[in-house]
């Protein structure tokens, strides 16, 4: 098959003008963090509503930096979700602390805000939602937990730029709020992400975090009271996520309308009664990150994913369930503790879905998928 008639799940869409944007960075020779980091952060704090935003080199560090603004390490416990890439609970290992996880609620795929408040302890200090594939977590319920037992919450809002709950912005309110930029995401900047602050977050430490605590004063004056990192953004990713952040916009409604598009083919292949689960029909607060099913128990992942590929069509896997990872096993998690997020993570499959996709490929991923079907007697 030829390289042109692949298929991929994701590909991102990069205009001529960023191109010549990036050109005119890399001639400038100020490649790394300066104005068009500054540039990038103002255009994010304007979309967030005027919101403090830091752009880091990805949506892993920057939960980790809104735990260490809030003092969360050794002997705290942070709560989140089983079903998420694992950099969600690592952030919370790598500052020292214990996630605490909580199974998900099987029609939304994200944290079960009722279960939450039967794990909280004296030793809680923060909830960490994540919304996956762009569905926002139940915030309003999130919230009111939070509030009522003193606890902060950093939503993992890496797929969700764009997406509403009740009508307002991801990352417009709340508590602090963590967007990633990878390659996959509605918006990239290459690798990178940001994190939007709350007014009581000391966001001059935020920023001296990601460069190695260093405290600059006066033309030659340094210090560092802090132990930093280094994940600050170059000017170049910035270039590009600031160009991307231009067609925000239009690249979700193209991914609404695709999505509209695989429901209606699927729909009138009768898949859900062939026993495939599809995502909520949700256009409202969706940003519809990612479009993924669930398949019948008989047929399984790898062999579907194989039968697509064969077909030309590329599928990912979004994602195992953590505590099933050898890390979190030695740490005392097992089989049947989370059993709805084992359930999905274990057949889920993410469809293709970005702006530049065909109306003809939709149809093409759904015609595919209802002939693998008909292969397991479905």
């Amino acid at each position: 098959m030829n390289p042109q008639d692949i298929l991929p799940f994701t590909r991102p869409e990069i205009d001529e003008d960023t191109i010549a944007g990036v050109v005119e960075v890399l001639r400038s020779g100020w490649i790394t963090t300066g104005p068009w980091c500054a540039r990038f952060e103002q255009a994010l704090s304007d979309y967030f509503g005027g919101r403090p935003v830091l752009a880091y080199s990805s949506g892993t560090v920057t939960m980790e930096i809104a735990l260490r603004l809030l003092g969360v390490g050794p002997g705290d416990e942070v709560i989140t979700t089983p079903l998420s890439w694992v950099a969600t609970s690592n952030v919370v290992l790598a500052v020292g602390a214990t996630p605490v996880f909580v199974d998900i609620d099987p029609a939304t795929r994200n944290i079960d805000a009722n279960r939450i408040e039967a794990v909280i302890t004296a030793r809680t200090r923060a909830i960490l939602p994540v919304h996956l594939a762009g569905l926002p977590a139940d915030l309003e319920a999130i919230y009111a937990i939070a509030a009522r037992d003193g606890l902060r919450v950093i939503e993992d809002a890496a797929q969700a730029i764009g997406s509403l709950w009740k009508h307002q912005r991801i990352g417009s309110f709340g508590d602090f709020a963590s967007f990633s930029f990878h390659p996959n995401k509605n918006i990239t900047s290459i690798e990178g992400g940001c994190l939007v602050l709350p007014a009581d977050a000391d966001v001059d430490l935020a920023r001296r975090l990601r460069l190695q605590g260093v405290q600059r004063s006066g033309l030659d004056g340094m210090d560092v009271d802090v132990v930093g990192g280094k994940s600050n953004l170059t000017d170049v990713a910035a270039r590009v996520g600031w160009g991307q952040l231009q067609h925000i916009e239009r690249f979700n409604a193209r991914r609404r309308d695709l999505a509209q598009r695989y429901f209606a083919a699927f729909d009138a292949l009768g898949v859900e009664a062939r026993g495939v689960q599809l995502p909520p029909r949700d256009f409202i607060q969706s940003n519809w990150h990612m479009f993924q099913i669930v398949p019948p128990p008989q047929v399984q992942r790898a062999a579907l994913m194989q039968a697509l590929k064969d077909r030309g069509i590329t599928t990912g896997v979004h994602y195992p369930p953590i505590h099933l990872f050898s890390l979190y096993r030695k740490r005392g998690f097992q089989p049947g503790d989370f059993p709805h997020a084992e359930t999905v993570g274990a057949s889920i499959l993410t469809l293709p879905l970005f702006p530049g996709m065909q109306d003809s490929d939709v149809t093409r991923v759904t015609d595919a998928l209802d002939a693998v079907l008909r292969q397991f007697g479905l």
